[in-house]
């Protein structure tokens, strides 16, 4: 692939969860999109980067569409890195990013969806989630805070959550970074050892490292169970952190494109206008 060239959505489909594809079936050292030297992919991602804002600015322009780019992964996955990049040039006017931190006492007073509603996108918005809803399918089962069967209904309220999210306007983007165990334990030691990481080294990192394995299989049961035609999950490669910035970067940019956007009319009550 040349620098200018863009992969067709057909290049995901690999990565795009379904019955036949799974989480076990993804490496997460894969570079399906890798070409060049870094310098290329650099300046690809770049390119990327000022598209998107193109292409959101359209996106606000219209004030009728909206998109919503949900991030999930294990600690030291990228989920910050990710937005830093491929954001990098978009300006914030009309980009929102909200953090899922684990829910405050008023958030568990309700159900576990009501504190999603108030940070969805409005018309013209490209909102991302950094961690989202779907912790609620992750830590609470792990953890044995709730059983199978309610993990079974939070499956089936996430569903009809973003079917009605989609049937209102709002375009979903589901993106998984995967990261191995042995990618996770560097990155964790590179933040004990560097003075300006070392803020982010948690003592929680350590006890939900331990638990690996079943994180492993509530990631790969969530993504069976919600990855739907309206709201498909994709699972990014993110051992390479330049190479998951340059997927995400693609994937959201070909799904605008896709969206067909256009800037709305021009107004004619001005077109004789002469400004002084």
């Amino acid at each position: 692939m040349t620098r200018k060239e863009s992969p067709p959505m057909e290049a995901f489909k690999k990565y795009r969860i379904s019955p036949k594809n799974t989480l076990k079936d993804i490496d997460p050292s894969d570079k399906p999109f890798s070409f060049g030297t870094k310098k290329d992919e650099l300046q690809r991602l770049d390119e990327l980067a000022v598209e998107l804002d193109d292409l959101q600015n359209t996106l606000y322009a219209g004030k009728r569409r909206k998109v919503l780019l949900i991030l999930q992964g294990l600690d030291t996955s990228g989920k910050d890195g990710t937005i830093r990049w491929v954001f990098s040039r978009t300006s914030p006017l009309g980009v929102h990013v909200a953090a899922f931190k684990a829910p405050s006492e008023r958030e568990r007073a309700h159900d576990f969806l009501w504190r999603c509603h108030a940070v969805v996108p409005a018309n013209g918005e490209l909102t991302v989630w950094n961690r989202s809803h779907y912790e609620d399918v992750l830590v609470p089962p792990v953890e044995g805070w709730i059983d199978k069967a309610e993990t079974q209904r939070r499956y089936g309220h996430i569903n009809d959550f973003e079917r009605l999210l989609s049937e209102t306007g709002t375009t979903i983007v589901k993106c998984m970074l995967h990261i191995s165990n042995e990618e996770q334990r560097e990155r964790l030691q590179d933040r004990l050892k560097d003075p300006g990481k070392n803020w982010k080294f948690a003592a929680d990192d350590l006890s939900t490292r331990a638990k690996w394995n079943d994180y492993q299989r509530a990631y790969e049961q969530a993504l069976q169970a919600t990855s739907t035609p309206h709201a498909p999950w994709y699972v990014i490669p993110a051992n390479s952190k330049r190479h998951r910035n340059l997927m995400v970067a693609q994937l959201l940019v070909q799904t605008l494109r896709d969206m067909k956007l256009r800037l709305p009319p021009p107004n004619l009550a001005f077109k004789d206008l002469v400004v002084n």
